[in-house]
């Protein structure tokens, strides 16, 4: 049998997640990945297969604004932005999908920014 590799399993461990988590109009599915230099967070809304809102330090004015900062500095201020374009869009209650990352870290960090900022999971 073959070894897998870390990214298969955590898409496995994502495949998982996803049978019980699933995003609706009334709350959808705050959905983040992180790579080893960036992040990102969309909300989707899983009835229509929709991105709703979305940010991440890929864009060309967050990357400046948090170039130099640390990665978990980085992932707060993009789970602060996102929650900020969610209340814009009418977003409050939504369902966190932490994309088979474990919850620590960057995502804990991003997840814990999107709740000061207004968005309850």
């Amino acid at each position: 049998m073959a070894k897998r590799t870390t990214r298969e399993l955590r898409i496995k461990r994502h495949r998982r997640l996803r049978r019980q988590v699933g995003g609706s109009s009334e709350r959808p599915r705050l959905c983040v990945f992180r790579s080893n230099v960036h992040i990102y967070a969309q909300v989707i809304d899983d009835t229509i297969g929709h991105t709703l809102v979305a940010a991440s330090t890929v864009e060309q004015d967050i990357s400046q604004l948090v170039g130099e900062q640390s990665k978990t500095a980085q992932a707060q201020a993009i789970g602060k932005l996102v929650a900020e374009r969610a209340l814009q869009a009418g977003i409050t209650k939504i369902v966190f999908d932490r994309g088979g990352f474990r919850y620590h870290g960057r995502v804990k960090a991003l997840a814990e920014a999107a709740r000061e900022a207004g968005l309850s999971f």
